[in-house]
């Protein structure tokens, strides 16, 4: 199925999706689309060497899987790359002679940076670049995109409208990327963790782990959408629950004198790097200058 570049009709209509990897970040996002109604089921085939990849998307979301990349490629309009970045280059040579200008190409690998799926899959190729997060799966992703060289403005749209469906999206510059991965992509896992070390808290001062595991979880949920929905700086609104010399304030003080907030700091850091060395890793090398002839 091909369609012309030019091709403005609203996003989602007639529009089909082919996932080249169906690892856990791909099934997020089919949950997440089928979850908001951005896509059916008909609409959706996805490819994976790995059979346990396979079935489990699959099972969990009714899409048509198969084991090679062709299939995939052939029936879909927008194709979203979701393999792991060591093997981002393999893929790109394989689908080299199957896409085609009418194709949009959205890839979510991170450190993969534009100039080496352009590089890849052909200089008029319309490539995106995009860092999402596994919350997506419940429509409350955080995603990020940069827009590769002639992307038009309709795939802009429908990229957006693709994001927007499983959660909140910027477009920002691509030198900005990596540190989206190291805050919203890799972000999870901190939370996780504060949410983990929140509920052993309330187990410390004796509430049953269930409790206490619902309690933190839910009070992350609520300042996060005080944040988001007050548009209120986190700081003023952490103020308004700190009373002088109340609990809040012992707490805070422990926080700071712990360096938690440094912690978590570093921590943003330290990803934002890996993603950055993965980009180098995965940039083609300038090839040496000739020699000028004696």
């Amino acid at each position: 199925m091909t369609r012309s570049s030019e091709d403005t009709r609203p996003a989602s209509v007639g529009r089909r999706w082919g996932f080249i990897g169906a690892g856990k970040m791909a099934t997020a996002l089919v949950q997440g689309m089928l979850r908001s109604g951005a896509a059916e089921r008909p609409e959706i085939a996805a490819s994976d060497p790995l059979e346990a990849a396979r079935t489990s998307l699959g099972v969990e979301t009714g899409v048509a899987v198969f084991p090679e990349n062709p299939p995939v490629v052939e029936v879909s309009d927008i194709l979203v790359l979701a393999v792991k970045p060591q093997s981002m280059r393999k893929v790109l040579a394989e689908l080299r002679p199957l896409v085609g200008p009418e194709h949009l190409v959205i890839s979510i690998a991170a450190g993969v940076p534009i100039s080496t799926l352009v590089a890849g899959l052909g200089p008029d190729r319309r490539v995106v670049r995009v860092m999402p997060n596994t919350p997506a799966l419940l429509g409350e992703g955080a995603s990020a995109y940069a827009l590769g060289p002639g992307v038009a403005a309709a795939d802009q749209d429908l990229v957006e409208r693709f994001l927007t469906s499983v959660g909140r999206v910027v477009r920002v510059p691509e030198a900005l990327l990596d540190a989206v991965t190291g805050l919203s992509g890799s972000g999870p896992a901190f939370v996780y963790l504060m949410i983990e070390a929140l509920s052993d808290g309330g187990v410390r001062v004796g509430l049953p782990r269930d409790i206490a595991t619902t309690l933190a979880a839910q009070t992350v949920l609520g300042a996060a959408r005080m944040v988001l929905e007050t548009g209120l700086h986190p700081g003023v609104l952490k103020d308004q629950v700190t009373s002088p010399g109340g609990t809040t304030i012992a707490g805070v003080h422990a926080l700071e004198a712990r360096g938690v907030r440094g912690a978590l700091i570093d921590a943003v850091e330290a990803a934002t790097a890996r993603s950055a060395e993965l980009s180098a890793a995965a940039t083609p090398a300038e090839p040496p200058a000739a020699r000028p002839r004696p």
